[in-house]
């Protein structure tokens, strides 16, 4: 078979492949997952059920094939985040912030609740741990950080930490819960972290707010009032 001919059979798979997974997941958004149906699927798709059962066995196998892909989605943006900051200390800072930032806005759902559990699960953690601890190990080791604990033990204190933005109100209260967290980072006797200007404090006022993080929101300063 030409080489042309695979190329385009494979690329006609993985169309079918996202739409079955992005239709999936919107079905069980909107009426849960324990709700969807392979009928559904399929015709929400455009394709019989014969076609869909030669991808996928179940709903079930659906929705972890498709939380994968954004696992993965995730894991690279935090790369991009982490290869775009020149400064160890500000590279940390980022990396952190994007962290808490996905679990603000991926939480609370029925759906989240159904694929936060399983083998996938522990593979994607054990994944974000190891390049996690890699990152403090080399902010340790620029001085940046404090020394005295171990990297696995601070990459294991910040996840536990950052986890808690997924039950916070605004994106200013995970702006203030990094900033807690990276305090507890320094190193005994040390200064504040050097602040790294983000992009949504460039922009002179309100803008369209962005996909996917969401970093073009406006930031702005929490000052408690008299009352708080």
């Amino acid at each position: 078979m030409p080489k042309l001919w695979d190329e385009t059979i494979d690329t006609h798979r993985r169309a079918v492949r996202d739409a079955v997974l992005d239709t999936t997941a919107a079905l069980a958004a909107a009426h849960g997952p324990l709700s969807v149906t392979m009928s559904q699927i399929a015709e929400e798709t455009g394709i019989g059920r014969a076609t869909l059962y030669k991808y996928f066995p179940d709903v079930e196998s659906i929705l972890i094939a498709w939380h994968e892909r954004q696992i993965a989605a995730h894991l690279r943006h935090l790369a991009e985040i982490r290869d775009q900051e020149g400064d160890d200390s500000r590279r940390l800072e980022a990396v952190l912030e994007a962290y808490a930032l996905i679990r603000y806005e991926h939480h609370g759902t029925e759906l989240a609740a159904f694929l936060h559990r399983g083998e996938h699960i522990a593979r994607a953690e054990h994944h974000l741990r190891d390049f996690l601890q890699d990152l403090l190990a080399e902010s340790a080791k620029a001085g940046h950080i404090r020394d005295d604990v171990a990297p696995g033990e601070l990459a294991a204190y910040c996840l536990h930490a950052l986890n808690a933005a997924s039950s916070l109100p605004s994106k200013a209260a995970v702006h203030r819960l990094v900033a807690v967290t990276l305090a507890g980072l320094r190193a005994p006797g040390t200064g504040s972290f050097p602040h790294r200007r983000r992009a949504d404090q460039q922009t002179a006022g309100p803008g369209p707010t962005g996909q996917g993080l969401g970093f073009t929101e406006p930031w702005r300063e929490h000052r408690p009032s008299r009352d708080e």
